[in-house]
């Protein structure tokens, strides 16, 4: 499994979940803090003025009390995410169907294959196409908002 952080200029960070991890409160915080790290070492403007935001869905690991006591003490703006809106998160709406485009019908020998893989993939996108995936985000979440979150149709 993956976890992967990007923003407008990019992959921010990733990781690969060791086999059989599960990804509960306790793995998850630990991501949150190597991602804040990295935040610190990448985008260092945006840690300065501390003007970045953290969205994720709405899985277990992600909204636990833990997790959301954590972000508010490092100041961390937590962006929303409405119940059983797989179309409002990148990750599920932009990222997993385009590395899907270039390993879709590819076969693979070994674990560290399929992380190889995955890795060229996730190089392979270009600055422009993160651009757009957040433009994209906007506009779903701004038309989510004008219907008072209810159901619409289209992106």
């Amino acid at each position: 499994m993956l976890i992967c952080f990007f923003d407008i200029q990019g992959i921010v960070h990733r990781e690969f979940i060791p086999r059989g991890q599960t990804v509960n409160q306790e793995f998850y915080l630990g991501v949150l803090k190597r991602l804040r790290e990295r935040v610190r070492r990448t985008r260092p403007e945006l840690w300065r003025t501390d003007k970045w935001l953290i969205h994720h869905d709405n899985a277990p690991a992600h909204t636990v009390l833990r997790i959301r006591q954590f972000l508010t003490s490092q100041g961390t703006t937590l962006v929303p995410h409405p119940p059983y809106s797989p179309d409002l998160a990148p990750i599920d709406f932009f990222l997993f169907p385009r590395m899907e485009r270039d390993l879709k019908g590819r076969r693979f020998d070994t674990l560290e294959d399929v992380i190889a893989a995955l890795t060229r993939a996730l190089n392979s996108i270009h600055l422009a196409e993160f651009q757009r995936c957040i433009e994209q985000w906007k506009q779903r979440l701004d038309k989510c908002i004008s219907s008072n979150g209810e159901y619409f149709e289209g992106n």
